[in-house]
């Protein structure tokens, strides 16, 4: 796994605006409503998402949420809600996505992988995806994402 570029780096406390979606692709959902937001604020702010619910057996369907890096005089409307995130300690590998379904869980297995063979040890923190800005698909990357998989020392 030496191969693998991880990084382990603190992530400082953030306060976040939160939003989900629910069903067989709720990325899209999810992100949909955090850009509709930020936009009729002119706000812009780190990206993070994560499964929440994550899927079950049998079921197509399962949740996702986006926390976007809000200042302290943002508040909430409609389906927005605050997150207080707390931070930690995190192994962080940078994953060029051209098919989501294939991409994403490899690379997550990779990092846990890696992680397995380092002196680190599981996090209990939230995991995460960082969602870099998009790229324009011409050199067959769709998005690139920041996968940020909880450890401590």
């Amino acid at each position: 796994m030496s191969e693998l570029q991880v990084t382990v780096s603190k992530l400082d406390a953030m306060r976040m605006i939160s939003f989900s979606g629910f069903g067989e692709s709720p990325e899209g959902q999810a992100l949909e409503k955090l850009h509709n937001w930020a936009g009729k604020y002119g706000l812009h702010g780190r990206v993070f998402g994560f499964n929440n619910p994550n899927p079950s057996v049998g079921s197509p369907n399962y949740g996702y949420e986006v926390w976007m890096a809000v200042d302290e005089d943002v508040q909430p409307e409609g389906e927005a809600k605050l997150v207080d995130f707390a931070g930690g300690l995190y192994a962080v590998l940078r994953c060029p996505v051209v098919r989501p379904w294939e991409d994403i869980p490899a690379a997550w297995q990779k990092l846990v992988s890696w992680l397995d063979a380092s002196a680190y040890s599981h996090g209990a923190h939230q995991w995460l995806e960082e969602h870099i800005d998009p790229k324009d698909g011409s050199d067959g990357v769709e998005f690139t994402l920041d996968l940020y998989l909880p450890v401590r020392e």
